[in-house]
């Protein structure tokens, strides 16, 4: 955390993957406790192994092991190392979010539980750089997600945004439909999965979304199937399954509830 209870935000974009100018392992604190640096145009991402204090556009923070630093561009940093002290890092080129949102994340978060997957995919990075380096790049690009995904749930649990338990269901549900399109869905089977009532999934999922969990389900197989329609040659029946109404009439009434359109129709462009 920040010293004084502030607490700074890197607004990194994790929507696109990141450019990597340069990663690897570090090794300091040899020939000198304090190193001072800037990287004017790169985000500097860093795991951490030993302990250390960090300071990042005048607020101070500590390192501990498993911890990570994200800091954006153009930031002066400096380190007081306890001796010799190696990390895992990248260099990057990635957009800011403008304004600082609930996806920004803290220039110091710690690893916690992530911190295996996070190293391995540090490592993997690094290792990939010289042959790989749209490896590196995927590698890197998931470091970030995984760090929104954490930091997001942290500063929720802590009340900086707004995350009511019933908004957090509606999320888990829209994830679970995104995951079983291609299955028969259920409201009580989604409801058992988040560990919820139906009867509770149905009342927060309506108050949240203004729809109903059945007509989501419909809405999102119906969007997926159009994707499917206008961008693959796939047959409609193929597509029909895929989206988890294998029934050509069912299908096509769907779609046609829908969208207006059929199935076929979906499929040619529309004429103005």
């Amino acid at each position: 955390m920040a010293e004084g209870r502030q607490t700074t935000y890197a607004a990194i974009d994790v929507t696109r993957p990141p450019l990597v100018a340069a990663a690897g392992r570090g090794l300091h604190g040899v020939r000198q406790l304090v190193d001072d640096f800037v990287l004017p145009q790169l985000w500097q991402l860093h795991l951490y192994s030993y302990a250390a204090d960090l300071q990042v556009g005048g607020t101070r923070h500590q390192i501990e092991p498993g911890s990570v630093s994200l800091v954006p561009p153009a930031t002066p940093v400096r380190y007081r190392y306890r001796g010799p002290s190696n990390h895992l890092y990248a260099h990057l080129e990635a957009a800011f979010i403008h304004p600082v949102d609930a996806a920004a994340t803290e220039v110091m978060i710690s690893a916690g539980a992530e911190l295996p997957a996070l190293t391995d995919l540090m490592s993997s990075a690094i290792a990939s750089a010289a042959s790989r380096p749209e490896r590196t790049q995927a590698d890197i690009w998931m470091v970030l997600l995984r760090l929104a995904e954490r930091d997001r749930a942290r500063t929720a649990a802590a009340g900086r945004v707004e995350n009511s338990p019933a908004s957090s269901y509606v999320a888990a549900a829209m994830s679970y439909v995104e995951s079983h399109l291609t299955e028969r869905i259920t409201v009580p089977a989604l409801a058992r999965s988040m560990g919820i009532t139906a009867d509770h999934l149905t009342r927060v999922f309506s108050a949240q979304t203004g729809q109903t969990v059945t007509g989501y389900v419909r809405r999102r197989r119906v969007e997926h199937a159009q994707r499917l329609l206008t961008n693959t040659t796939m047959s409609v029946s193929a597509i029909a399954a895929t989206v988890g109404i294998p029934d050509l009439q069912a299908f096509n009434k769907t779609c046609r509830a829908v969208t207006g359109r059929s199935p076929r129709q979906l499929r040619q462009p529309l004429v103005e």
